[in-house]
């Protein structure tokens, strides 16, 4: 299976935080539109894809958000100051550079701090080269939101990018799309918004749908890098499939039917049991009287990062183990 380098490295730079997902829904559209009978977009935002079949209905989930930094004052001086929207770390985000939905590009710095281990937001500013409140503000406005100005990089074994999280878990989403043939099963893909700040679309979006079975797609976290925190997953030691995290517990059948399709097929994999975090299937699980969920993560190193890494063979191999859930004749 080959590597779509060039659709992953445009997924990566759309300007999608969350809120803000119009751009890359609109991408998405562009891409998996002839690949799917309908689709439609909610009244909160998300892009529901309809493949038609006759077995059990799934809803597949991947997330379009980004993390960011939304502005909340700009002061007399033209600096911004700004809150987060989702996971940021100061220490992470510290000199880094920024850009605003309409161009703008800004670096992140902080005030002197006497011990740069209590690094707080509050204590940074973002520098739009503005020397006045008044010219910043032809640029940027109270409430606009930044993301890191991202690129992806690659070589013949890992892409690195500011935001695999979760564009990687989209484009194992459109690489399903556009694989599967022999439809069995009843499939709504769902590229959901807002996840960053509370699962909020795949919460809506399942309450609509209302699936037999619910599959995220989304990143993990990596145990495989000197001194890390004792974890079992590492890179390019295949499909990461969850066996919990703080989210939810995945429902046993969910997790031996991906497990056991993975052997069958000499997929290679590894079970995650992550001690913090979530994705859209503690989400999807608790809708209405309960949804059987399971979740199909993509090891990556340095998470929440301007520089995340994943495994090529990783990414190939979720797609691969994905399409042959789908496609399999479920009775769970």
């Amino acid at each position: 299976m080959n590597f779509n380098s060039k659709l992953l490295e445009k997924l990566v730079k759309v300007y999608g935080p969350s809120s803000n997902e119009k751009l890359v829904r609109e991408f998405i559209i562009d891409e998996i539109k002839d690949y799917v009978d309908d689709f439609e977009i909610d009244s909160l935002g998300n892009l529901i894809a309809h493949k038609k079949g006759e077995g059990k209905k799934i809803m597949i989930s991947a997330h379009m958000d980004q993390i960011g930094l939304m502005v909340i004052d700009i002061d007399e001086n033209g600096f911004l100051r700004f809150t987060n929207i989702g996971g940021i770390s100061p220490h992470l985000t510290n000199s880094q550079r920024v850009i605003f939905e309409n161009g703008t590009v800004g670096a992140v710095f902080s005030e002197p701090v006497d011990d740069m281990s209590k690094l707080k937001l509050e204590n940074m500013y973002i520098d739009i080269g503005a020397f006045s409140k008044e010219e910043a503000e032809k640029h940027v406005k109270i409430g606009d939101i930044c993301i890191y100005n991202t690129v992806l990089d690659e070589n013949e074994n890992v892409v690195f990018s500011s935001y695999l999280d979760d564009r990687v878990g989209c484009f194992v989403s459109i690489e399903a799309i556009k694989s599967l043939k022999d439809v069995k099963n009843d499939l709504y893909f769902v590229f959901s918004v807002q996840e960053e700040v509370g699962l909020r679309g795949a919460k809506t979006a399942a309450y609509k749908i209302n699936p037999d079975l619910g599959i995220s797609l989304d990143v993990t976290i990596h145990g495989d890098t000197p001194k890390a925190k004792r974890f079992a997953v590492g890179l390019n030691k295949g499909a990461a499939i969850k066996v919990k995290d703080n989210s939810l517990i995945c429902h046993p059948k969910v997790r031996d039917t991906l497990v056991n399709l993975a052997k069958e097929n000499n997929i290679p994999y590894q079970l995650e049991v992550l001690e913090f975090g979530g994705t859209d299937s503690g989400a999807i699980q608790l809708t209405k009287s309960g949804i059987p969920s399971g979740v199909i993560s993509i090891p990556t190193r340095y998470t929440h990062s301007t520089m995340e890494m994943a495994s090529k063979n990783d990414i190939n191999n979720c797609t691969k183990l994905l399409v042959s859930f789908l496609s399999h004749s479920l009775d769970i």
